[in-house]
Parts: structure tokens; sequence; C-alpha cells
């Protein structure tokens, strides 16, 4: 490029005549590759020291993703003072539990086998009573209730609910069961030959056994009871009337009296 300027110095302006000038743009075309310098090609060493880096600096990034990795997924083990205050958070807990059921002590579950639970009240630190005999007697209570509370409800034949009213089996299906692990047979005579309820002679009735009668005249039992007591019964007598309390005395249900079966 120098050699070109210098050349253009010594030319005297005169001499850039119109005849000169197809003549300078030759010489121009022959100068202009001198003025370039073709760029040399990478050796070996300075492309190994480029991948080299690349290599190095992948490597470094994927070292520090496995370390953010390993931070998220590494459980640090508790220290003893953590320890001691999860413990103290625990037991905080357990006594504002004790304090609740304190203010609401039917919460607490009793045993109780059948459809649904018993609710008593328990003391802190004592188990509820698992003998058979507050368990029949909060049974019993139970089935009474119950069948009070469909006295007046009309009968039904094959009918089992306080809605739609209920025949004698139906009434004594729907009052026992709810409270029973083992359910009773749908029909009166189902019931008076099930071997799972123990006989009971007349003389020996108890609140809550089945009585049971034959007014047909066919075999079997054909109407059931729930007896309550100083000789009165419980029964869903017939289409037309309505749930009531009839005494074992009267004449019509001496005649047909059949038997009685224990259930609780």
């Amino acid at each position: 490029m120098k050699r070109f300027f210098l050349i253009i110095l010594f030319v005297p302006v005169r001499a850039f005549t119109a005849q000169w000038v197809p003549l300078f743009s030759l010489f121009l075309m022959l100068l202009m590759p001198m003025s370039y310098v073709s760029a040399k090609p990478l050796s070996a060493k300075t492309t190994e020291a480029v991948t080299d880096s690349e290599a190095l600096k992948r490597k470094q990034n994927r070292a520090r993703l496995l370390a953010k990795a390993k931070k998220r997924t590494v459980v640090v083990p508790q220290t003893p003072e953590q320890k001691r205050r999860e413990l103290a958070q625990k037991l905080a807990d357990r006594a504002k539990n004790r304090e609740m059921l304190a203010m609401h002590k039917r919460w607490q579950p009793g045993a109780l086998g059948g459809s649904e639970t018993l609710w008593n009240d328990v003391q802190e630190g004592k188990v509820a009573a698992t003998s058979s005999k507050p368990q029949k007697s909060f049974r019993l209570r139970t089935v009474l209730s119950r069948l009070h509370d469909q006295l007046g409800k009309p009968y039904l034949w094959g009918g089992n609910s306080p809605t739609d009213g209920f025949d004698c089996s139906g009434l004594v299906f729907y009052a026992f069961n709810h409270v029973l692990d083992r359910k009773l047979p749908r029909t009166a005579n189902g019931m008076f030959r099930d071997d799972g309820l123990k006989s009971v002679h007349r003389g020996s009735l108890k609140q809550g056994d089945l009585v049971f009668f034959n007014i047909n005249q066919r075999p079997g039992a054909d109407h059931v009871g729930v007896y309550l007591g100083d000789g009165r019964f419980i029964e869903a007598p017939r289409t037309g009337l309505k749930i009531r309390i009839s005494k074992l005395s009267d004449d019509f249900w001496q005649s047909h009296y059949l038997g009685a079966r224990r259930v609780l």
C-alpha cells in the first residue's frame, strides 16, 4: 500500500490527462492484491487450546448443576437441639388435644360392635370398658328407645322404615340390627328358628327378649314383638292398626303364644 502512495506522489499532476486514465486504472488493479494480507489459518496448538477451554467450561457447568441437585435432595441430620424442639412441639400439640377432648368428652369412642360406634366419657389414661355387660346395657337402651320412637306409626306389610311404616318383623329388624354385629333374619319365623338366639322360658322373660306367636295356624311363627317388662310387649299388629304396646296376659296372646328368644 505504501508503494502505491509513493508512486502517486512522484507522478506529476499534469500527467493525469484523459489518455492516462485507462492505463492508470489497469495499474491500480494490479496493485490492489498487494494491499491485503491474507488470513493465516489457526495452528493445531491454538485449535486444541480452544477445544480444551470449552470442554473445561462444560465440565464446570455440569459440576455446578450436580452440586445444586445434591443440595436439594440431601437430608441434613437433625441436631440434638432440633430434635428437642420437635419433641417439645409434639408434646404441646398432644396437651392441646387433651384440652379439647376435656371440653368435649363425648368425642371419646367406646367399644361397641354394630353399625354405629358408642360414644361415652373416658378419663385420660383409662381404657373404655370392654366387658359385655356395659355394652349390652347400652344396646338394650338403644333398642328400646328406637322402638318407643315408632309408637303410633302405621302398620305396613313388608315395611321396615320409620318414614313409611313397619310390619311386625320389620320393626324388630329395624330396632335391633342397628346395634348388632350379627344381623337378625328379616321374617318372624326366621328369627324364631335362628339357632344363634337363645330360647327363653316364659317365666324368665327380660326386657328386649323377642316374643313369638302363631296366629294363622300355619307351622312356625307369623308374628313377633319385643318384651318390655311387666308383662307388656311392643308390636306392629296388622294392617289398619298402629304400632302399640300390648299385654301378654290378654287371652288372645295367651292362646297364640309360641315362645321367646333372647338377642341381648
